[in-house]
């Protein structure tokens, strides 16, 4: 077989950000998360609910499905990286999450726009979200081997930008041929294709299985070109991770950038994964937009990301990553505390009149500023890790970066929903991701920006 020269190795592993991206933006943030909380709002409206109420009773079960996920993924992340790294090679864990992400996808086809199998889906969600966010671990321990500690900066920005466009790109075909608008035609005026009975919501529950073919159509390039290093296996028990794992753990006490970074990142990961989660469904539960609407409002922010993320691996290769993600959390801080102050009638604590299109405006606004500055995080993230990783076991390193991201996953859906259910009220349920990335910025004051190696 011909080598595969590194340009091509590194536009494979950039397929990976392409291929997955849709879960996030199509399914989660902008199309299946805000169908899911309409639905089940609408359901508890049956059960004779006052609207308000059943709001939040919708965004608390979307809220306590996300965190039970989070909790699954955190404590099951490093152990299986570390038995990656003991058997010598990532590609069939790879392999197997990436068949979990295809099949949970394909399950939503069979959401009930009555909300009857609520719960049943919720699972089908969360079993194709939890084989994703495993498949990026391992291939996130694959950067180091891409380019020197400079370069993965843009090699980062460059597969998330690229990443980017894929969601963009499969939202707006999304918007474009199959989601119904009230009227049962797509955003465009079409009837959903392949004929699908718009009365019946297939033109929305068809983008699951729309998502999992894109996914396995492009994950080929990824499976083609994307060549690791073998190295010879050892013994890759669950006992021997967990004690590897443990080790690693243990060894934070002596390095205290990369015990701060983790630390940091856990919450400010956990902020931005709450805006993520809840910003399309703000959109639906506060502001009444419709699902096409939340589209459109995707593919904007879409755009953003995929700009911003280039121009943030550009800006981290200049002066590093750490200065990228102080800079991201403020901006993000203030963008939080402006969407909590957006409602159908007011803004920044100003009565606007009814109908007014100002609303809207901001909250489109804040959508590209998340996406952009999310996606800048998350690749000057993966970055800083690279600085801090050992390379002899990247995966069980990536392994414990995907643990700090998820072991409080649940607590920004957790905090979510207990202050919606307290309060009653969706738009004062969002609350907390303030708090968890002003404790994320205040933490990264002990990160080495050269990484523990240098320290």
């Amino acid at each position: 077989m011909a080598e595969i020269s590194l340009k091509k190795r590194i536009w494979g592993w950039y397929f990976f950000d392409w291929a997955s991206q849709p879960y996030h933006t199509v399914l989660n943030t902008f199309i299946f998360g805000p169908f899911f909380a309409a639905i089940a709002a609408s359901y508890f409206l049956g059960v004779g609910l006052e609207e308000t109420v059943a709001d939040a009773r919708a965004q608390t079960i979307w809220a306590w499905s996300v965190a039970i996920y989070g909790i699954i993924i955190a404590v099951s992340a490093p152990i299986l990286g570390a038995m990656a790294d003991s058997s010598g090679h990532k590609t069939p864990w790879i392999a197997a999450f990436s068949v979990m992400y295809v099949l949970g996808a394909s399950l939503l086809w069979f959401t009930d726009p009555d909300a009857s199998n609520l719960y049943w889906m919720l699972a089908a969600f969360g079993f194709g979200f939890i084989g994703g966010e495993f498949a990026l671990i391992f291939t996130n321990a694959q950067l180091p081997g891409l380019g020197t500690e400079k370069e993965v900066g843009k090699i980062s920005g460059s597969g998330f930008a690229f990443g980017y466009v894929g969601g963009l790109l499969s939202l707006a075909i999304a918007l474009v041929f199959f989601v119904e608008q009230a009227g049962g035609r797509t955003l465009v005026g079409l009837q959903p294709a392949f004929g699908l009975n718009p009365e019946a919501r297939e033109g929305t529950r068809v983008i699951g299985p729309f998502v999992a073919l894109w996914f396995a159509v492009f994950m080929v390039p990824y499976f083609l070109w994307v060549r690791e290093v073998r190295t010879p296996p050892k013994r890759a028990g669950v006992r021997a991770s967990l004690r590897s794992v443990w080790q690693s753990i243990k060894g934070l006490v002596h390095k205290k950038s990369l015990g701060a970074f983790l630390l940091g990142s856990m919450f400010y990961r956990d902020g931005l994964n709450g805006l993520y989660t809840f910003g399309g469904t703000y959109a639906a539960l506060v502001l009444n937009w419709p699902v096409t609407l939340i589209g459109v409002f995707g593919v904007i922010s879409g755009v953003g990301a995929a700009v911003f993320s280039f121009i943030g691996g550009l800006a981290d290769r200049r002066f590093g990553p750490k200065p990228v993600i102080l800079f991201t959390i403020v901006v993000l801080i203030l963008v939080s505390g402006t969407i909590i102050s957006i409602s159908p009638t007011e803004v920044l604590g100003m009565t606007v009149s009814e109908g007014s299109s100002l609303p809207n405006i901001m909250f489109f606004g804040c959508g590209v500023l998340i996406g952009g500055m999310g996606g800048v995080l998350q690749s000057a993230s993966r970055c800083l890790m690279v600085r801090h990783c050992d390379p002899v076991t990247p995966t069980e390193y990536f392994g414990l970066y995907g643990m700090s991201g998820r072991a409080t996953a649940f607590l920004a859906p957790l905090l979510i929903g207990i202050v919606t259910a307290i309060s009653d009220n969706a738009r004062i349920g969002v609350t907390p991701v303030i708090a968890l990335f002003l404790v994320g910025l205040i933490l990264m004051i002990w990160v080495n920006p050269k990484g523990e190696r240098q320290v």
